[in-house]
């Protein structure tokens, strides 16, 4: 009886530490897309988004936030536990600034075309993240041989997208439609991928400051599918 009371209570603590945690995820995942829409917003309604370009296309400077993102988050990922909570938690919301003002160019067209395929996007790309999400949470299908094939799609994503810097047109018509579609089921999947690795590695790391290093690296991971997915959305909303 001691026994099965004892193995009762173990369980509550175990799944009592998980909702935390998993809210902890969360909070910083929404902090993290607040500071974003925030970022846009300012930059959008403020002679700020003049530096993003030049009279011929896009500036240096946004070329500097856009690959000084993809390095701070790279960084990030690397260094995660070797930083203290706060100081990743600080990174992330470094990385959601940029990622705001590098936005600007994608919101600029959209509030030109059709200002409600921002909002239409979003609710979209929240529908999408929420049922990944749970899916991911609740599956008890093993998706870690997603892993390979998930970094391998990303990694042409990226090739695609700077390729497209030196030809544009190459984003344009049907492929750039298709690269649309692509990058949104890809971003649908590692948020499923995500959540379920979030899971089980809760049980797996060690103290109480580990498990709070894991929560900003997974609301990092989380962010930066969800951003995506909204990108990829809107651009599909906004294409001529």
């Amino acid at each position: 009886m001691v026994t099965r009371t004892k193995s009762v209570s173990t369980r509550t603590a175990k799944s009592d530490g998980m909702t935390m945690y998993l809210k902890r995820v969360f909070a910083l995942m929404c902090g993290a897309i607040g500071i974003t829409a925030l970022t846009s917003f300012l930059t959008m309604a403020t002679p700020l988004w003049q530096a993003l370009f030049t009279p011929t296309g896009l500036s240096g400077f946004y070329y500097v936030l856009l690959f000084g993102g993809l390095a701070v988050s790279i960084w990030a990922q690397v260094r995660a536990f070797h930083l203290k909570p706060s100081t990743a938690a600080l990174l992330l919301a470094l990385y959601a600034i940029m990622m705001g003002m590098v936005m600007t160019p994608l919101l600029l067209v959209a509030v030109t075309n059709n200002p409600f395929t921002i909002l239409f996007a979003f609710v979209l790309t929240m529908i999408m993240f929420g049922c990944m999400a749970l899916f991911g949470y609740k599956t008890v299908r093993d998706l870690s041989f997603l892993g390979i094939f998930l970094f391998m799609g990303m990694i042409g994503l990226i090739l695609v997208g700077l390729a497209s810097f030196i030809w544009p047109a190459l984003v344009g018509g049907t492929f750039g439609t298709i690269v649309c579609l692509i990058g949104v089921l890809i971003f649908a999947l590692f948020t499923a991928y995500d959540m379920q690795t979030l899971k089980n590695a809760y049980f797996y790391v060690g103290n109480g400051e580990q498990k709070n290093q894991l929560a900003v690296l997974g609301a990092l991971h989380l962010y930066i599918s969800f951003i995506a997915m909204f990108q990829y959305i809107l651009s599909l909303f906004n294409r001529d």
